[in-house]
This record gives structure tokens, sequence and C-alpha cells, in this order.
């Protein structure tokens, strides 16, 4: 397992970050234990959970492990705010109560007095973006959280979180998460070369595509009955497009790079995005053992350039405008 440095902070993840979502949710208190402690054996250190998955119990989950081990120092961990925890009006959003109520509950749940990187879980239009970005840099000055992120910005809402951030000294958002896959690419369009310049860490979500970049789905077929798909969970980010021929072809290059290189589809997917430069760290997530053992197979080995090279032609997208004009008479000769 390699590190790297978030953004141009002095802080350092594992290449790869575990996702929790599935912490009681998929996989019980004993389970996500079991897994958090190969985790952490296989060289991993990074965790990334938020404060609505399955009503707090992943933080809880989480904050059990780290209470029982005593691992918070060798740990990063990363958790999110945003979305719906009750039904109440002011149980939701970027406003300054919110953050302060659910930074509190966050850090109960998580059993310690600070998060590593405190992220916005989505861009939230009914608040002002200087009321939530003053409110996240006092939480920084405050000492409840080191780092503050951001997910599922647009390029343009990066720049200008950033900027006002720059003009009133406060503390700029570090990371990213994206989601960013080989069927989702469209990050690299603007959004990456963003993070690139203004040197904010990228931290990709669903790297498997919501499992259908692991090789289990096969043309013609149902779903296997332990798939998400095949449970009839809501995957919301799943749109009907993925299930286009498409996503067969980009299925069926990994399955054959698979074959020939004695690994797994999801390997392969995985190592795809642990390549690209701009990527700090995919978070994967696993609802068993097994699972994970295969996601941490995807690191101390590489794709050749042709492998790479394979890969990206075949789940290359066309670009829209203005991305296909400005492709077409900027790009460097």
């Amino acid at each position: 397992m390699d590190y790297r440095f978030v953004g141009g902070t002095g802080l350092k993840v594992s290449q790869l970050c575990m996702g929790t979502q599935t912490f009681g949710w998929g996989a019980d208190e004993a389970t996500s234990h079991t897994m958090a402690d190969q985790f952490l054996e296989g060289g991993g250190n990074f965790f990334d959970t938020a404060n609505s998955y399955n009503q707090g119990l992943s933080e809880t989950i989480l904050g059990g492990w780290l209470k029982r081990t005593g691992n918070r120092s060798k740990v990063v961990i990363a958790t999110k705010v945003f979305f719906p925890v009750g039904d109440g009006p002011n149980e939701t959003g970027l406003s300054r109560r919110h953050i302060f109520e659910q930074i509190d509950a966050s850090l109960r749940r998580l059993n310690t007095d600070y998060v590593d990187i405190y992220q916005t879980h989505c861009w939230d239009a009914s608040t002002p973006i200087e009321e939530t970005f003053q409110a996240m840099n006092d939480l920084v000055r405050a000492g409840k959280v080191r780092y503050v992120g951001a997910s599922n910005f647009t390029p343009g809402q990066m720049v200008r979180v950033n900027m006002l951030c720059k003009q009133n000294g406060w503390a700029r958002v570090q990371c990213l998460q994206p989601e960013y896959s080989l069927l989702i690419r469209s990050p690299e369009w603007e959004l990456l070369p963003v993070c690139r310049e203004d040197g904010v860490g990228v931290i990709a979500w669903s790297p498997l595509a919501g499992g259908w970049l692991t090789g289990k789905y096969h043309r013609d077929q149902p779903p296997p009955s332990d798939s998400r798909v095949g449970r009839g969970d809501r995957w919301d980010d799943l749109p009907d497009q993925r299930v286009a021929e498409s996503t067969w072809q980009v299925i069926d290059v990994l399955r054959a790079i698979a074959q020939e290189r004695g690994k797994t589809p999801a390997q392969i997917a995985l190592n795809w995005v642990l390549q690209k430069s701009d990527v700090t760290a995919p978070i994967f997530g696993a609802r068993t053992s097994s699972q994970l053992a295969d996601n941490l197979g995807a690191v101390g080995w590489s794709l050749s350039a042709d492998e790479m090279e394979q890969l990206d032609q075949v789940s290359r997208i066309p670009l829209p405008s203005p991305y296909n004009f400005v492709e077409r008479y900027t790009r460097r000769r």
C-alpha cells in the first residue's frame, strides 16, 4: 500500500480509502470491525463515512471499532454533512446551525474529539456559501476539524468556494469527492483539471460503478440475488444508460484483461482509477471480508500502458459542447 498527500496538505492517506456505508447495512457490527482490522493490516489508514449513512449507524460502528482498538492516532477519518438526518426543516442542508449540530453528533458517534476531514456532502443551493464555509472555518479554528473537504460539487462551485475562502482567509477545500469510474468519466472534462490547478485532492467515490465493474453482471442474464440490482436496492446514481451496449463493451475488456493478468475485473477497474494522476484515492465498499480482500488486491502492481489505453478507448465518451470545441482547437500541439 502506498500513501499519498491529500491535495496541498501534509496529510498522508493510503491509496485506497475504505468506505463504510456498508457498516450497519450489508455488514453487521462484528463483520464491520473485522473488515476494519483487515484494512488496517493491509496498510490502509483512510476511512470515509457520513452522518446520514444508515441513520448514523455507520459512524457508530466505526466509532466502536476506534474505541475498542485504540487506533484513532493511526487512521484518517473523513465524514460528511448535508443529507437529512430527521424530519425537521433544519435537519438537513449546510446551514451554520445544522453543521454545528451535526459535527458534535458525528464526534459523539465516532468516539473522537476531531475528524481529519469534514466534507460538505453536496452543494446546498438554499444556503449562502459564505454561511457554510465560514462555519467550516470556525470548526477548524475550534479544533474539531483538521481539514475541509467537499463532495459532489461542479467545477464552477469548486472555484467559487476556494476563491471565497482565499479572500476571507478561511480554511480552503483541500479535497473533493466526485463520482469517477470507467463508466463515469465526465469529471475529466473540467472538474479534475480544476482540482489539479488548485491543488485539491480527489477522493473518487463509486470507482466500481455500484458493482457494475465487478464482473458480476452478464448480458441477457438476471442479476445475482446478492447484488445491488438483484436485491432491488435503491441506487439513484445508476442511470438507465449504464445498462447499455457501451457498458457491456467496457465489461468485456475488463474481463479480458483480468483473465490475462490473473486478476479480477474489480481489481482491474480499481487499478485504472489508481493510475489516474489526479486521483488521491478511490473509495471502495465491501460487505464481506472476501470482497475486501479482492479490493486490496488492486494495489502493489500496475496496468501496462497498453492496457490503460484499451480501457481508456473502450470507456471514452464523446465530449459535449463546448468541451469538444475547446479540445479540438486549443489543445497543445
